[in-house]
């Protein structure tokens, strides 16, 4: 199978199963940007790989669903039904919710803003919540013209809940000091 199929040169794209929309379109959009999350997630993957096996795993685990929601995002529903994500469950929101208060256990209490940066794991981390935010934004969008589970949505929420603790912890974990936002600067 070749990789460039030239039926994109004008600038539409199929969904599964066929529709052809433009590469602008909100779904595409939404879809698009969740791609761009994971691609974000590997690259965090990829610098914590050889020091910090457990989160690796877990970082592994999200690109696998961050796949499943994008197959769910680019799927038609013309007929606007109620359709469950493929391989989403609750499972997936409470294990990010679990991985959270692990973290948040070991991360000493901050009064004031903290500024992206730090360690380069870090401020990958911050680069995956600040995205991940943007997919929540695309697939609010995109459920006002068709239906989108819920699940989506609050597994994309807790994700971005992971990645801020995982940014802190990786500085605390690399004995950085967190950037702590100076309002008078």
């Amino acid at each position: 199978m070749k990789v460039y199929t030239k039926g994109g040169d004008s600038g539409m794209t199929s969904l599964v199963g066929g529709r052809r929309i433009k590469k602008y379109g909100v779904r595409i959009e939404a879809y698009g940007t969740i791609d761009e999350l994971n691609s974000s997630v590997g690259v965090l993957a990829a610098s914590v790989k050889g020091c910090d096996a457990e989160w690796y795993e877990l970082l592994l685990a999200i690109q696998n669903k961050l796949f499943n929601i994008g197959g769910y995002l680019a799927t038609d529903n013309p007929e606007n039904e109620p359709a469950k994500p493929y391989g989403l469950s609750e499972n997936d929101v409470e294990r990010l919710e679990q991985a959270i208060d692990t973290i948040e256990a070991k991360l000493p209490k901050v009064n004031n803003f903290v500024l992206p940066g730090g360690s380069k794991e870090a401020a990958l981390a911050d680069v995956c919540r600040t995205t991940t935010r943007r997919c929540e934004r695309r697939v609010v969008e995109l459920s006002e013209e068709t239906y989108i589970d819920g699940l989506v949505m609050r597994y994309l929420n807790r994700l971005s809940d992971f990645f801020f603790v995982f940014a802190r912890f990786n500085n605390i974990e690399r004995q950085i000091p967190e950037i702590l936002w100076n309002k008078d600067c």
